[in-house]
């Protein structure tokens, strides 16, 4: 009976659905800039090519990462676990 059971709780983690989101750099605008801002506007981030990215899990920090690009993919490689403490401080 155990692995019957074990096979429900399996089916059951594999049907939630988890929003992932990376955060490759924050900026400040005022809103009034932001409306009037069209296709094609650039918004300066805080951040440079160097920087570990932040990976969230329903928004929530998780891991940091770095970019990796080949060809026309974008991927991250998770690099260390999240410090939460440090995504709110940047905040």
């Amino acid at each position: 009976m155990a692995a019957r059971s074990a096979g429900c709780a399996l089916s059951q983690v594999n049907s939630v659905n988890i929003e992932i989101s990376v955060v490759l750099g924050r900026s400040s605008l005022p809103m009034q800039q932001l409306l009037r801002m069209g296709r094609g506007a650039v918004i300066p981030l805080d951040a440079s090519a160097q920087d570990e990215v932040w990976v969230l899990a329903n928004n929530h920090p998780v891991a940091r990462g770095e970019i990796q690009i080949s060809d026309d993919k974008i991927a991250i490689t998770i690099t260390r676990a999240a410090d939460v403490y440090d995504f709110i401080a940047r905040g």
